[in-house]
């Protein structure tokens, strides 16, 4: 009997310790989570539209072309590395995705509008941990 009582009581201990250090888990704050795709073409076309005034039917193949970068560049996340950050895209697929979306754009500006959209892009870009931008290939 003096047996069972001890170890009922070393196995409330064990579960009373084993629960209060799953709470602390919990509590933990969560790194925030990225934007949605939805949010970042809206911030994107906010941002230009305001900054470029863009005829309907630019503003459209602007958000065609940032849905599909944005798209390719997720695709190219590798989901399987710890978070945060999330590790970067490899800088060749970037590049071939910053080209391809930039000429894509360029057809639809005027050549001042487009002037002033590269100058607007670098503003557009995820900031690095320390505030500075990301380095990036061509411009």
């Amino acid at each position: 009997m003096k047996k069972n009582t001890v170890l009922v009581g070393i196995m409330l201990l064990f579960v009373s310790v084993c629960m209060a250090q799953e709470k602390e888990d919990n509590n933990r704050p969560q790194p925030p989570k990225p934007p949605t795709l939805e949010q970042r073409l809206n911030r994107v076309s906010t941002e230009l539209n305001k900054q470029l005034q863009l005829t309907p039917e630019q503003k459209q193949k602007i958000l065609v072309a940032y849905k599909t970068f944005f798209t390719d560049m997720d695709k190219n996340i590798d989901r399987d590395a710890p978070p945060p950050p999330p590790p970067p895209v490899k800088k060749e697929i970037a590049d071939k995705l910053s080209g391809e979306r930039d000429a894509k754009i360029k057809q639809a500006l005027t050549p001042e509008q487009y002037n002033k959209y590269v100058e607007i892009e670098k503003t557009l870009r995820p900031k690095h941990p320390h505030g500075e931008q990301p380095p990036r290939g061509k411009e």
